[in-house]
């Protein structure tokens, strides 16, 4: 963010720590990208529909004239066959304990490569995943600054277009797991007409741990919440990066052309915080606290997409154990 704006912003604050502390984190924000989403949320906002509005704020978002640009670029190169099939796209800072579970699980998923954007890490991350860069199976990218979420994930799109059939775009506590089928490409050869797959979380709680233990998380942790819980309307989504401009939000994203399905294969008419959870299929496990020390440690790490850490009322909002895993 421009420094003479956020010396504007912070002029009033009267304790100098606390200044000093807001003006070094607004000068990582993006001043433009600010400026450009405010707008986008101006003139979306005079849309009633949700759905259409939410559409209209990624394309806004995205820029109309790069939009248009995008779609007949798309179509001069839609003979090019992507080299992957299906890749991972994932934001990170400090994940380092989990890269090995987390690769190997969505690798004997079926994901052929992660392209992973590493926020200002400070513990081992880059350590850990050099082996996998050196394979070629982790494309890493070091990306600086605060709430940097919709921005890594719209350079992987822009990036990886004509790569990658789909990108899942997810969190390194979440799993994605197929119910129905013995692997993720399984599942998704039969939906190949459309724009993007959303897929409802699965929260899973702490289970009572209070320290971290070096087993596997899925191993750890066992019980989850009830498949109804308001929570687990959150989705995330696997998708076509030729067919779609840019994320909304971390759950969603604009669509250039074709629909959005559910994970059964509908297509999508109401937002996903209307719609009735779906785990019959396919899932993503949310291990969204795992141990209680385990979440001070994340909410430590600060958030992706916002300046304010987490709360514990995050805590107590998604330490679900109702049902045991089977």
């Amino acid at each position: 963010m421009n420094k003479t704006i956020v010396n504007i912003l912070t002029a009033f604050i009267p304790n100098k720590q606390k200044k000093a502390n807001w003006r070094a984190n607004l000068l990582k924000v993006n001043l433009a990208d600010v400026v450009n989403k405010g707008i986008a949320e101006i003139v979306a906002g005079l849309i009633p529909h949700k759905m259409t509005r939410n559409r209209w704020r990624g394309i806004l978002r995205y820029g109309p004239f790069k939009a248009i640009s995008l779609i007949n670029t798309m179509k001069r190169n839609n003979t090019i066959a992507p080299k992957y099939y299906l890749t991972i796209c994932a934001v990170a800072k400090n994940e380092g304990p989990y890269f090995e579970e987390w690769i190997a699980w969505h690798r004997s998923m079926g994901v052929e490569k992660f392209y992973i954007y590493d926020n200002e890490s400070t513990d081992n991350t880059k350590e850990i995943l050099e082996p996998y860069i050196q394979a070629g199976i982790v494309e890493y990218t070091f990306w600086p600054g605060m709430k940097q979420q919709l921005m890594t994930y719209d350079h992987c799109l822009e990036k990886h277009r004509l790569d990658s059939r789909w990108i899942a775009v997810i969190d390194l506590d979440e799993f994605i797991v197929p119910v129905k089928n013995s692997s993720i490409p399984d599942f998704l050869k039969g939906l190949e007409n459309f724009a993007a797959i959303e897929i409802n979380w699965l929260v899973y709680g702490s289970g009572g741990a209070q320290q971290k233990e070096d087993e596997k998380v899925m191993d750890r942790f066992k019980y989850h919440s009830l498949p109804n819980h308001g929570a687990n309307r959150h989705v995330k989504s696997i998708v076509n990066p030729r067919r779609v401009f840019s994320f909304i939000g971390c759950h969603e994203v604009a669509r250039a052309s074709s629909e959005t399905a559910d994970s059964h294969g509908n297509v999508i008419k109401k937002h996903f915080r209307d719609r009735e959870p779906q785990h019959d299929v396919i899932r993503i496990n949310h291990y969204a606290v795992k141990s209680y020390e385990e979440f001070l440690q994340k909410r430590a790490r600060g958030r992706a997409r916002a300046l304010a850490p987490r709360d514990l009322g995050y805590f107590k909002w998604l330490d679900l154990n109702d049902i045991k895993e089977e």
